[in-house]
C-alpha cells in the first residue's frame, strides 16, 4: 500500500475508527483542481498547466508517497519556453507545448516548439523541435531540485527547503536519511553544476530537425512493484463504448483508464490489487471507497471484488468482543448537522453485498466459498451491534449519542438481504432470520422516518437518541433507492413503501437537488448549504450515479435520465476524468462545471461511477449461478444507440446493445448464459 497524505478535514484515510484530526492541524490544503495530475500509482506527478515544475503547492513526482522531484524548470537560448498548452492524454501521461522566440526570429512567428511528455513512473521526454531554415545552435539547461518530502507534509505545507545535489553518473543525486533519489539525462549533459541544480547542453537543431533529452527519475524502490502487473481490470481498450452521443465513448475510456490508474497492491499479497481512494490526498487504501468502486466496476470484472474483499477480509478485527468481525476505517465528514460516519461501519456492511452481487456476475464459487466466513463476521458484527434494541443501527464516534442515520439502515437493509439470499444458496445458515430483520426494518422504518408536510412528505436523514427527526433533504437519500441485486435479475424490497419512493423519486430531480450537473449533496433550501460542502451541496459523482441507477431501476426514468444527463455534461468539461466532487452551482445555458478545488481527481468511486452510470442504460442483471440474465434498459434511450461491447458476465465476454427505440439485445455472451427475466 502506498504512503497515504493526510485526509481532507473530516475524510479520514488512516486505518481505525479514530475522530477526524482538527482543520488547524494540517495546515492550509494547495488547491489541486487547475493541476495536470498523471497516476499510475505507487507513481504519480503533479504539474501546473504550462509544465515547468517550480517547487510550488503539490508539484513535482512522486512514487510511493515521496516527492522525488519537485523542481524541473526548463530554459533555451536563455529563456522560459512560452506555454501554449498542456493536458493530460492519459491516466499516467500529460503533454506540455511551448514555443521559444529568439532574437533571430524574422517574424512573429515562433521558429522553435518545446514538447515535454511527463509520464507518472518518472520519465520526462522534452523535444525540441525547429522551423528555422537555417541551423540554429541553442544552449539549453534544466535546473533540478527537491526536498525528498513526504506527500503529507507537503500537502500540509511542511516539505522543508531543497536538499543540496551532487553529481551523479549522467545528472543529478539527492539524498536525506535513507531516501534518494537520482535523475539520469539522455543524452549526457555538457555540463553539470550541482552547486545550483543546473544540467546544461548545447544543442544543434539542422533545418527542421529536432533533438530529444530524456530524463529518469528513480529512488531505491521499484516503481512497478511485483504484482502489480496483471491488472484485475481490462483496458479501455478491451472495453469500448458505441453511441450516437460522442461523450459515451470518452467517458467509458477514460473511467476505466482512471480506475486501472489508482490500483494499489495489498504488500503482503502481491496479486491482489484494489483501488485506492484517490490523488492526490488519498493513494492508500480505503475500504468502504474500495468496495464501492469495486461493486460499481463488476460490469467489467470481478476480479477487482474478489481482491478488494480478499484484503479487507485480511483486516477483519480477530480479537473477541463486539468489535469481532467489523472492517476498520476511518470516520468521514457528513455535513454541517450530522456527526462524522464510520466508514468502517460502511465497509463491514458492504461486504457481504459485493460479495453477493459479485457471485451474481460470475465470481466462481471456489472463491465464494473463500470469501464467504469474512461476509458470515460481517453479519455477525451487524447482529451483535443491532442487538435486541429497536433494530436501528446506531452511529459510532464522536458527535453521534445514539444518532441513527437513514443511510446506514439503508445499508443495514441491503446487506440483510443479500446477505439472507448469499447464505441460503450456499447452504449455510441463517438465511431466514436475516429475512425477518429486514422485513421488521421496513415496516419501522417506513413509519419512524418519513416525514409527513404539505408538499408531500420526505424521509428525514436521521433520528436522534430520543426520537427526533433530522429533517434534513440530502444526497444520502439516494441509497434508499439503492436495494441491491438478488437472484434471477431480481432487485431487492426498498426501505420505502411504493408512494414514498416515488415522492422521494420528486425531490431528488426537483431544482433544490438536482444542480443541471448532477445530484447535489444538500438541497438548496436547507440550512448550512453550501455549493462547495463536501456534503453540505457540492455534486459527488458516486451519489449521482447512485442515484441515476435507482431511479431508473424503481421506473422513474425521467428524474434518472436528467440527472445522467446532468454527469454526462460535467464529464465532458471535465475532459472525462470526473473529480469525485465539484460544487453544486446551479446549470445555466452559459455555464461549467465548477471545480472544488480540494477533489481528489481522480478518484476511484468516481471513475467506476462513470461505469454504473453508462451500464445502468441497459440495465444489466445478471445471476450467473443460474446461468441467466435479464436486461431492464431505460426505455427513452436518452443517449440514442449504445452499444457497450467488452463487458464481462461469468468471466465471459458480454456485449449489449440499446436501440434507439429503448430496446437492449444481447450481441455477444457465453454460450450458456439465457436471458430471462
Amino acid at each position: 500500500m502506498a504512503p497515504t497524505a493526510p485526509s481532507r478535514p473530516g475524510t479520514g484515510s488512516t486505518p481505525g475508527p479514530v475522530p477526524p484530526r482538527p482543520v488547524g492541524s494540517l495546515g492550509e490544503l494547495p488547491a489541486v483542481h487547475a493541476a495536470v495530475i498523471c497516476v499510475a500509482l505507487p507513481g504519480l506527478a503533479v504539474s501546473p498547466e504550462h509544465g515547468q515544475l517550480t517547487g510550488h503547492g503539490l508539484e513535482g513526482f512522486y512514487q510511493h508517497g515521496r516527492r522525488l522531484l519537485s523542481r524541473c524548470q526548463l530554459r533555451v537560448a536563455g529563456r522560459d519556453p512560452i506555454a501554449v498548452q498542456g493536458r493530460p492524454i492519459s491516466a499516467d501521461r500529460a503533454r506540455f507545448l511551448a514555443v521559444v522566440r529568439t532574437p533571430a526570429d524574422s517574424g512573429p512567428d515562433p521558429e522553435i516548439s518545446v514538447e515535454r511528455l511527463r509520464q507518472a513512473d518518472g520519465i520526462e521526454r522534452i523535444t525540441l523541435t525547429s522551423a528555422s531554415p537555417r541551423t540554429l545552435r541553442l544552449p539549453v539547461e534544466i535546473a533540478l531540485g527537491t526536498d525528498l518530502a513526504d506527500l503529507g507534509a507537503v500537502a500540509s505545507g511542511r516539505a522543508g527547503p531543497e536538499l543540496p545535489a551532487s553529481v551523479h553518473d549522467s545528472g543529478m543525486r539527492w539524498s536525506s536519511g535513507g531516501a534518494y533519489c537520482a535523475v539520469t539525462a539522455t543524452p549526457a549533459p555538457t555540463d553539470a553544476l550541482a552547486s545550483a541544480g543546473v544540467l546544461r547542453w548545447a544543442v544543434e537543431l539542422p533545418p527542421g530537425g529536432s533533438c530529444t533529452i530524456q530524463l529518469t527519475i528513480r529512488t531505491g524502490r521499484p516503481v512497478r512493484p511485483p504484482g502489480q502487473g496483471v491488472s484485475p481490470l481490462p483496458t479501455a481498450g478491451e472495453t469500448r463504448a458505441e453511441s450516437d452521443d460522442p461523450r459515451v465513448a470518452g467517458l467509458l475510456h477514460r473511467s476505466i483508464d482512471d480506475l486501472r490508474a489508482l490500483l494499489i497492491r495489498d504488500p503482503a499479497h502481491p496479486a491482489d490489487l484494489y483501488a485506492a481512494a484517490g490523488v492526490p490526498w488519498r493513494c492508500g487504501a480505503a475500504p468502504a471507497e474500495a468496495l464501492w468502486a469495486a461493486r460499481m466496476a463488476l460490469p467489467l470484472s470481478t476480479r477487482l471484488a474478489a481482491a478488494t474483499l480478499r484484503a479487507l477480509a485480511r483486516s477483519q478485527l480477530a480479537v473477541p468482543g463486539p468489535e469481532l468481525g467489523l472492517i476498520p476505517g476511518p470516520f468521514r465528514d457528513a455535513g454541517p448537522y450530522l456527526p462524522p460516519g464510520c466508514t468502517g461501519v460502511e465497509a463491514t456492511l458492504a461486504f457481504p453485498v459485493v460479495l453477493a452481487e459479485a457471485r451474481r456476475w460470475g465470481l466462481p464459487e471456489a472463491e465464494v466459498a473463500e470469501l464467504l466466513p469474512a461476509a458470515e463476521r460481517c453479519l455477525a458484527w451487524l447482529a451483535t451491534a443491532l442487538g435486541d434494541g429497536d433494530g436501528y443501527l446506531a452511529e459510532r464516534g464522536p458527535g453521534a449519542a445514539g444518532l441513527v442515520r437513514a443511510e446506514t439502515q439503508a445499508h443495514v437493509h441491503r446487506a440483510a438481504l443479500l446477505g439472507a439470499e448469499l447464505l441460503g444458496e450456499c447452504d449455510r445458515p441463517g438465511a431466514d432470520t436475516w429475512r425477518a430483520r429486514a422485513a421488521a426494518l421496513r415496516e419501522r422504518f417506513r413509519a419512524d422516518f418519513w416525514l409527513d408536510d404539505l408538499g408531500g412528505g420526505r424521509p428525514a436523514a436521521a433520528r436522534t437518541a430520543d426520537g427526533r427527526p433530522v429533517p434534513l433533504l440530502g444526497a444520502g437519500a439516494a441509497h434508499l433507492l439503492d436495494t441491491g441485486l438478488l437472484g434471477g435479475g431480481r432487485l431487492a424490497p426498498g426501505l420505502l413503501d411504493k408512494v414514498q419512493t416515488e415522492q422521494l423519486a420528486r425531490l431528488l430531480g426537483g431544482p433544490a437537488m438536482d444542480s443541471g450537473w448532477g445530484l447535489r449533496g444538500l438541497a438548496v433550501k436547507e440550512p448550512g448549504y453550501n455549493p462547495f460542502g463536501h456534503r453540505a451541496g457540492a455534486v459527488r459523482v458516486h451519489e449521482s450515479a447512485v442515484a441515476v441507477a435507482g431511479l431508473a431501476a424503481a421506473g422513474y426514468e425521467k428524474e434518472a435520465v436528467a440527472l445522467l444527463r446532468g454527469v454526462l455534461a460535467a464529464s465532458e468539461a471535465f475532459g472525462h476524468r470526473l473529480p469525485e466532487m465539484y460544487a453544486g452551482e446551479q446549470r445555466t445555458a452559459d455555464s461549467v462545471p465548477v471545480p472544488h478545488p480540494a477533489a481528489c481527481r481522480p478518484a476511484a468511486v468516481a471513475a467506476a461511477a462513470g461505469v454504473h452510470l453508462l451500464t445502468a442504460l441497459a440495465g444489466i442483471r445478471p445471476d450467473a449461478p443460474a446461468r441467466t440474465v435479464a436486461l431492464d434498459p431505460m426505455r427513452s434511450a436518452p443517449l440514442g444507440a449504445v452499444r457497450l461491447a467488452g463487458l464481462s458476465v461469468a468471466g465471459e465476454p458480454f456485449t449489449v446493445r440499446i436501440s434507439r427505440l429503448g430496446v437492449a439485445m444481447v450481441e455477444e455472451a457465453a454460450p450458456w448464459l439465457q436471458l430471462g427475466g
